[in-house]
């Protein structure tokens, strides 16, 4: 029996481009999701500490607990 040849043409496609998304491996969703929260915990826990400070300064007691309240959330670690 005598091979047969196969013979491909390539036609370039003029339809609509498929677009193929790349999957983000678990770990690296995980990693920037921690570091994301903990840049916002320590920029939110730094304005807290520098507006009761402020409020300190100024003599503001029910600003000074309103957020001492607040910072409460802060300090449990």
């Amino acid at each position: 029996m005598e091979k047969q040849k196969q013979v491909y043409r390539y036609f370039r496609y003029d339809g609509k481009k498929l677009l193929a998304k790349r999957e983000i491996p678990f770990e690296i969703k995980l990693s920037s999701r921690l570091i994301l929260d903990e840049l916002c915990y320590k920029w939110n826990k730094a304005t807290i500490e520098s507006a009761i400070n402020e409020a300190i300064e100024h003599g503001d007691k029910e600003k000074f607990l309103k957020l001492s309240r607040q910072y409460k959330h802060f300090t449990f670690e």
